[in-house]
C-alpha cells in the first residue's frame, strides 16, 4: 500500500495494484505457438501474442474469430417459455389487446423497450410502454404503476431487463386481470413469479447455450423465435425473417449489449458485429442525430461540417451510452425512447441535444458526489481489514450513485456499495428511513451473492455478479455493513484487498506502431471477455507531467531507447498523480490512435503505472546508505555527500520559492527533480538528505516526516541569516571522510 500526501495535507489512501501479465515470455511452448501464428498468419509478434492470450493457438481459430466465418445465431427456441411468451402475444394482437412494455431506465431498458415497441407497432399492435422514474418510483416493477396500467386498459404487460424477481407485484397484475410476460437477465432466484411466460437464460433449467445475453438480448431472441413462427405460417423463409430482424434491430441490441458490459463473445460479437455496421450509417433519425451531437457536428450552418465517426465499441460504451443513460439519470428516461423512435429529423435533433445536456448536467453532479465519497472513504476506510467499501448519504441523487460506484472500485480495487436516501428523510433520519443502494464489484466476489447472504437486512435486491441495486432501512445499515464485509472476508482471499489487472504483454517502445494500432483493430469489437489490450512498458522515463481537462487528467511524455510517445491518464489529476519527472517508470496501458487537425499519432490510455522496480530499489538503496553515513559510517570522496555553500543555497531558494506558492509537502523525489530542472543537478538523494537536516538544524526551516514513506516532507521557514560552517552535522561529515580522501 502507498500513501500519498496531497497539499492540503490529507491523506489519499491508494493501493498499488498486483498486475496479471497473462503471457508468460518464459513459457518456451508458448513462445513456439507465438511464432507459429506469427508464420501462419503473417502477424506482428505482439498481435500473436494478443491472439495467444485470447486462448488461440491455431491459424483458423483465429480467422474464425476475426472474420466469424463459422459465427451464426442459436436457435431460439432453446429458451425456456418462449413459445408460451410467443403464444401469449399472438393471441394479444388477434384479439386487438392492449399491451404495454415495462421496461428499465438504463440503456440496456430503453434500447429493449425501443425494439419491441417498433416491432409490435409494425405488426399493427395496440402497444405502449412504462419505465418507472428512478428517483420516485426505484427499480422494477411496482404496484403503483400496475395501477396505472389497469386503468389504461392493458390486459398484457411484456417486461423487458426486468421482472425476475417481482413475485408479487406479478400476483397483483394478475389480480387486476394483467398477463404477464417476462423476459429479464438478471440472476434468478429459486422461486420464479407465476407468468404466463418468464424467459431467462439464467433459469436453472435452462437449455439455451448462451446466458450471456443482455435484456435487449432476450427481447431479441423472443422476437426472433415469434418471426419465425410467422414465417411458418405464412410458408416463407425462416432464415430471410431473421436476417431481416438483423438488418433492422441489430443497432439496437448491440448497443444495449455493449452498455450494459455483457461478454463480446458467442452470438453477442455476432450482433454487436453487425450492429456497429448498421451504426456506420444509420437510417435511424435519432442515433444519428445523437452520434452528430455527441461528435459535435452541426450540419448546415457553416461552422462545423459533419464528420465522418468510427463508430466502434468504445464511441458507445463512452459516448453514446451515457446520454443515453442520462435520461434515466437525471430526468425521464422516455426522452431517449423518444430519441430511438424518432421519425422528424427536426425533433431528432432537439432530443438529442436534450440528452447532451442532460449528461452534462450528470457529470457535474458525478463529480460532486466522487468527491464527497472519497472524503468519507478516507476518514473511515480500514484499507488493511475492509473488503467491502459501503457509505450512505442523504443527498447523493440515486440515478448517479451507480457511476460513482464504479469509480470507488476502480480507485480503490475493491467491491463498492453507495446508499442514498435523498427524498426518503421527512426533514430528520428515522431508522425506517429507506434508502436505495448501487454497487459495484470485482472479480472474486459475486455482488449477488453476497447480497443474498444479507438478505434478512435488505428490503430488496438484484443484478448481476459485478453490479447490482438494493433497498435497504437506515436502521439496518450498520449492521448489512458489517455482514458483508464478513461475507467478503469468509469468500475471498487476500487478494481482493490488494486488487488486481490483467494485462496481455511486455512490449518495447519500437514495437508500438501504427501498423500494430491497425492489428488490434481488427479484434473489434472489443467488450467483456474480449477485451481491449493492455499492454505493459517497462523502463520509461517521465519527461513532462501537465495537466488537462481542468486538471481531472494528466498529459504525460515518455521516452524509452531513444524514442518518446504521449500518454494519457484520465481520470488522474496531476496533483494526485504518484510520479515525479524524471522517474523512471512501468505503464499498463492501451494503445491508442489519435487524430487531431489532420495529424495521426500514437498514444498510451493508462490504465495504471508505478515506478519500476529496479528504480525504486536504487532509492532503496540510497536511503539504507543514508542511514548508514548518519549513523556514523565512513565514506568515500566520490559518493559526493557533503554538500557545499551554493548546494545549500539552491536547496534553501527551490524551496522557500515553493513556499510562497504555499506548496509545503513534497516527496523527496519531487525536490530532485526541481533541482534538476533548475540547473543543480550535482545535489543526489544523500546529500539532499544532509542539507534539508542542516536546514534544520540551522533553523532555516521545521521540518518533519509526513507518514511512513520517507520521501515526504513539510517545511515551514523561518527567515534567519546563519552560516552553514555553524553545522554540527557538517562538521560530523568532514569528519567521516575517509583519511586522505579529501586531499585529492
Amino acid at each position: 500500500m502507498d500513501h500519498c500526501f496531497r497539499e492540503n495535507g490529507m491523506k489519499e489512501i491508494k493501493k498499488q495494484k498486483h498486475w496479471n501479465i497473462r503471457f508468460d515470455c518464459e513459457d518456451m511452448s508458448a513462445n513456439e505457438r507465438v511464432q507459429a501464428l506469427m508464420d501462419e498468419l503473417s502477424v506482428s509478434k505482439t498481435m500473436a501474442k494478443l491472439l495467444y492470450t485470447r486462448g488461440f493457438s491455431r491459424a483458423e481459430e483465429v480467422i474464425s474469430f476475426l472474420h466469424q466465418e463459422k459465427a451464426q445465431l442459436h436457435d431460439p427456441f432453446l429458451l425456456g417459455d418462449v413459445i408460451p411468451a410467443c403464444e401469449r402475444i399472438d393471441l394479444a394482437l388477434e384479439r386487438g389487446e392492449r399491451i404495454s412494455i415495462y421496461g428499465d431506465y438504463d440503456v440496456d431498458g430503453v434500447t429493449s423497450v425501443s425494439l419491441l415497441y417498433l416491432y409490435l407497432s409494425e405488426l399493427g399492435a395496440d402497444v405502449g410502454y412504462y419505465i418507472p422514474c428512478r428517483s420516485s418510483e426505484g427499480y422494477g416493477l411496482s404496484k403503483n404503476a400496475i395501477d396505472i396500467l389497469a386503468e389504461k386498459g392493458v390486459s398484457l404487460m411484456i417486461t423487458v431487463d426486468t421482472g425476475i424477481t417481482a413475485i408479487e407485484e406479478i400476483e397483483y397484475a394478475r389480480s387486476l386481470g394483467i398477463d404477464t410476460v417476462i423476459t429479464d437477465h438478471h440472476e434468478c432466484r429459486p422461486e420464479l413469479p407465476n407468468a404466463c411466460a418468464v424467459v431467462n437464460p439464467h433459469r436453472l433449467d435452462n437449455e439455451y447455450p448462451f446466458v450471456e445475453l443482455a435484456g435487449v438480448g432476450v427481447i431479441f431472441k423472443v422476437i426472433c423465435a415469434f418471426e419465425m413462427l410467422r414465417c411458418r405460417k405464412m410458408g416463407v423463409s425462416e432464415m430471410d425473417g431473421i436476417r431481416c430482424l438483423c438488418q433492422k434491430y441489430a443497432d439496437l441490441v448491440c448497443i444495449g449489449t455493449i452498455a450494459d458490459v455483457m461478454p463480446i463473445v458467442d452470438e453477442n460479437r455476432l450482433i454487436v458485429t453487425l450492429g456497429l455496421k448498421l451504426l456506420e450509417n444509420t437510417k435511424r433519425l435519432g442515433l444519428r442525430a445523437l452520434i452528430d451531437a455527441a461528435s459535435q457536428n452541426k450540419n448546415g450552418d457553416g461552422k462545423l461540417p459533419p464528420k465522418k465517426r468510427k463508430i466502434n465499441s468504445s464511441f458507445i460504451g463512452f459516448t453514446l451510452a451515457p446520454r443515453i443513460n442520462a435520461a434515466g439519470r437525471v430526468s425521464r428516461a422516455s426522452i431517449a425512447v423518444e430519441l430511438l423512435l424518432a421519425t422528424e429529423a427536426e425533433r431528432a435533433t432537439e432530443l438529442a441535444q436534450q440528452l447532451c445536456e442532460l449528461n452534462s448536467m450528470r457529470q457535474v453532479e458525478e463529480n460532486r458526489i466522487a468527491e464527497q465519497a472519497y472524503k468519507k472513504i478516507e476518514q473511515t476506510l480500514n484499507v488493511e481489514t475492509d473488503r467491502v467499501i459501503v457509505i450512505d448519504d442523504d443527498t447523493w441523487q440515486q440515478g448517479i450513485i451507480g457511476i460513482v460506484s464504479s469509480r470507488i472500485t476502480e480507485r480503490y480495487g475493491l467491491p463498492s456499495i453507495l446508499i442514498s436516501f435523498d427524498g426518503a428523510t421527512r426533514g430528520f433520519p428515522a431508522a425506517d428511513d429507506l434508502g436505495k443502494g448501487s454497487g459495484r464489484s470485482v472479480k472474486g466476489l459475486n455482488l449477488v451473492e453476497a447480497l443474498a447472504d444479507s438478505e434478512d437486512l435488505l428490503v430488496r435486491f438484484g443484478g448481476h455478479e459485478l453490479a447490482a441495486g438494493l433497498t435497504v432501512s437506515r436502521g439496518n445499515i450498520d449492521a448489512f455493513r458489517q455482514k458483508i464485509n464478513r461475507y467478503a472476508a469468509e469468500h475471498t482471499g487476500e487478494e481482493l484487498l490488494r486488487g488486481s489487472i490483467d494485462a496481455d504483454c511486455q512490449v518495447e517502445m519500437q514495437e508500438l506502431t501504427l501498423h500494430l494500432a491497425q492489428e488490434i483493430d481488427s479484434m473489434e469489437p472489443f467488450g467483456t471477455a474480449n477485451p481491449v489490450p493492455n499492454l505493459v512498458l517497462s523502463g520509461a522515463r517521465v519527461l513532462r507531467i501537465t495537466p488537462m481537462g481542468g486538471g481531472k487528467h494528466t498529459k504525460l511524455l515518455l521516452e524509452k531507447d531513444g524514442i518518446s510517445m504521449n500518454a494519457v491518464w484520465f481520470g488522474m489529476g496531476s496533483d494526485r498523480i504518484p510520479l515525479e519527472l524524471y522517474d523512471t517508470v512501468d505503464v499498463l496501458f492501451q494503445l491508442n490512435v489519435n487524430e487531431f487537425q489532420g495529424v495521426t499519432s500514437l498514444q498510451m490510455i493508462v490504465q495504471d503505472m508505478r515506478l519500476s522496480l529496479s528504480y525504486e530499489e536504487s532509492f532503496g538503496a540510497l536511503r539504507l546508505r543514508y542511514e548508514q553515513i548518519r549513523s556514523g559510517d565512513p565514506f568515500g570522496v566520490e559518493e559526493d555527500v557533503i554538500p557545499t555553500r551554493e548546494d545549500m543555497a539552491a536547496v534553501y531558494t527551490l524551496l522557500r520559492r515553493e513556499f510562497r506558492m504555499q506548496h509545503t509537502c513534497f516527496p523527496i523525489r519531487r525536490i530532485l527533480s526541481m533541482l534538476s530542472d533548475a540547473g543543480a543537478e550535482g545535489i543526489g538523494y544523500i546529500k539532499l538528505q544532509m542539507i534539508l537536516r542542516i536546514m534544520q538544524e540551522l533553523q532555516l526551516c521545521d521540518m518533519e516526516e509526513a507518514g511512513e514513506d520517507r520521501y515526504v516532507f513539510s517545511f515551514r521557514f523561518n527567515p534567519t541569516k546563519t552560516s552553514i560552517e555553524k553545522s554540527n552535522i557538517l562538521r560530523k561529515l568532514r569528519s567521516q571522510l575517509r583519511r586522505g580522501e579529501a586531499l585529492r
